[in-house]
């Protein structure tokens, strides 16, 4: 099995230092950017498995680095940043991040968050012929393959947007409050924010609404459903 590539971006020697020893330690390979420009060019000449990308930075700060790696990659990201407030964490996750990390961390829960990421990462597991495809409408979801497409495009969405959308998918007309939503797409079980998850579904069916469909039916009052029909009226 081939190691696990993490890059690791931030304006900050020493944190790079600690947090590089400390994946290392757990076995990952690492690679270090000092700036956004950087990150991206590495990630250019070399895809990684997940990006660990501080938000402050100078050159190019880690929201515009996601905002561009968004536009061809759903390579997991782990924000980090010394802003803990929750506005910028809702942003950080509505750019397209998987999770958030605020400085300081120590480096055993920074190595949990990636266990977890990385764990929302991987392909579902293998299943009998016609039961990892799921269909609504226009809207095609292969759970083996990790794709969806809305009609013949293809939709990129990141990790936690997929699992989102393939628990409203395999069970069509049920009604999920936020905390069993949460609950199935966070196979972590780490406590996950109502204004965290709504930022996901917000990225969703922004995404298929450039296609003139939306899957998600919200549930006033409770939370979401598979809407029955995803085409925009």
């Amino acid at each position: 099995m081939s190691q696990t590539d993490i890059l690791v971006v931030d304006d900050d020697d020493h944190l790079r230092e600690v947090v590089r020893y400390a994946l290392a330690r757990e076995g990952y390979g690492v690679r270090e950017a000092a700036d956004g420009r950087a990150a991206l060019d590495a990630l250019a000449e070399q895809p990684a498995d997940l990006v660990v990308l501080d938000v402050l930075m100078p050159e190019l700060d880690g929201l515009e680095v996601c905002r561009e790696l968004r536009r061809t990659s759903d390579v997991p990201i782990l924000f980090l940043s010394s802003r803990g407030e929750e506005l910028d964490k809702v942003l950080g996750l509505e750019m397209g991040g998987d999770d958030y990390l605020t400085k300081p961390f120590s480096p055993r829960e920074l190595v949990s968050r990636i266990r977890a990421v990385l764990r929302r990462a991987r392909p579902a597991p293998r299943q009998a012929p016609g039961e990892h495809a799921y269909q609504c409408g226009d809207i095609r979801l292969d759970a083996e393959q990790h794709r969806v497409w809305a009609g013949a495009e293809e939709i990129a969405l990141t990790v936690t947007e997929f699992r989102i959308l393939a628990v409203l998918m395999k069970r069509p007309g049920r009604a999920w409050d936020r905390e069993q939503l949460a609950d199935r797409a966070y196979p972590d079980a780490r406590h996950v924010s109502e204004r965290t998850l709504d930022s996901h579904v917000r990225r969703i069916r922004h995404k298929f609404r450039e296609h003139e469909l939306d899957p998600v039916e919200t549930v006033h009052g409770l939370g979401y459903r598979l809407r029955e029909d995803p085409r925009l009226p």
